[in-house]
């Protein structure tokens, strides 16, 4: 009865297979997350993946400009009115108008990768968004020096289209394709310089060696003697301007769940109801003495305790040496030890070791302690039970 590696191993082998499972699950996971996902952030200066923009970095500094990265509002802010070029890449869209309007209300000259719909409305008004240009931009097509010098750039460009009033405002477009421009040079509102490329590929690591992409980086960038690469970061977002869960929830949710809630309380009292009122009463109950016994001998064995299921035998078997010994059931282990080895005559360490001392190994070992404690229990009865003859002659039965 007592269980085996291979016999819990197989009761247990329906939860092993699921926490395989799930641990195979999370490591397919980790692998295509770190597969699929770039490392780094996107168009971070001090990123060498693909995505990156650790070669456009090392270049600006190899001649001469000097490239500080910076994740918040208030180091770009620091950099601007140092003069330095803004370059700005809100990969994460954190930035809303009143931030981007603080950073052109302060900087001289910002270039924009893949500018968003805040970024287009504070720095220039009446520029959007106008998709994929369909091939690569092969002439710049404007009085831009870095977008005149690049001549083309490579595919993947995004468009931007420039109507009447930021025309007039002055924002002009280089490297048209079809309806819009790669490439949008103007000056914002504020009076800052603003440059928006649509697209990233003029800067990241993979593509900036493809046609004129390198020379439009440089020569947007290096017009001065310092960039701030910025990237903001989520410490960069107005938590004030987040909306709050209710705003986000659709308006027939809380009506459902209201009804939901109506509902279950309706059904739990339906259900309820159907059993009837509760009803107390007293019932006969009778389990053999027998049942419990082999009840609490396989749990005993199916948990393998072997030294309780001994323990629960040498009480019983102190209790009823005890009895037989005549001694008060106050009496302590010790003294029934002492008396059975003096009764028996046996050595008191040795009926010591088996009524308490004494621990077993294994089933074999259990067996035989509960085989030596009935042989000393009837060693003990043999010891006191009255001559035959004595027996005959004295009624009483006493011991001569």
């Amino acid at each position: 009865m007592t269980p085996g590696v291979r016999r819990t191993l197989r009761r247990g082998r329906t939860w092993i297979v699921i926490a395989l499972a799930l641990l195979a699950g999370a490591l397919v996971l980790v692998v295509v997350q770190g597969a699929v996902r770039a490392p780094g952030s996107p168009l971070a200066a001090d990123n060498p993946a693909p995505g990156g923009a650790q070669a456009l970095a090392r270049v600006l500094a190899d001649r001469g400009v000097e490239v500080g990265q910076v994740r918040s509002l208030d180091g770009a802010l620091d950099a601007a009115r140092g003069g330095a070029t803004i370059l700005l890449h809100d990969d994460l869209g954190v930035l809303d108008r009143e931030r981007v309007r603080e950073l052109a209300s302060v900087a001289d000259r910002i270039v924009v990768a893949r500018p968003d719909f805040a970024a287009l409305e504070v720095l220039a008004p009446g520029v959007r968004l106008a998709g994929a240009a369909g091939d690569a931009p092969a002439d710049a097509a404007c009085a831009l020096p870095a977008a005149d010098r690049a001549g083309a750039l490579s595919d993947g460009q995004r468009l931007l289209a420039i109507d009447d009033d930021a025309e007039a405002s002055g924002f002009a477009g280089c490297f048209p394709s079809g309806d819009g421009f790669a490439v949008v040079a103007g000056t914002s509102p504020d009076g800052a310089e603003v440059v928006l490329v649509g697209a990233t590929t003029p800067f990241a690591n993979e593509t900036i060696d493809e046609a004129g992409n390198a020379a439009l980086a440089i020569g947007l960038l290096g017009e001065r003697d310092a960039v701030a690469w910025y990237l903001p970061g989520p410490g960069d977002a107005d938590a004030a301007d987040a909306p709050s869960l209710a705003e986000l929830t659709p308006g027939w949710v809380s009506p459902v769940l209201v009804l939901l809630v109506v509902v279950t309380v309706a059904a739990g009292i339906w259900r309820g109801r159907r059993f009837g009122p509760l009803v107390v009463e007293d019932l006969p109950v009778h389990v053999p003495a027998s049942e419990t016994g082999e009840g609490r001998a396989r749990l005993y064995a199916r948990g393998s305790a072997r030294l309780r299921s001994l323990d629960q035998l040498r009480i019983g078997s102190i209790r009823r040496l005890a009895a037989a010994l005549r001694l008060p059931r106050s009496a302590e282990v010790d003294a029934v030890v002492a008396a059975a080895a003096s009764t028996t005559g046996r050595p008191a360490a040795s009926v010591r070791a088996l009524l308490v001392d004494a621990e077993p190994q294994g089933d074999r070992d259990l067996v035989r302690l509960a085989r030596d404690l009935d042989g000393l229990e009837r060693a003990v009865h043999a010891a006191i039970s009255p001559d035959q003859a004595l027996e005959a002659t004295d009624p009483t039965g006493r011991r001569p």
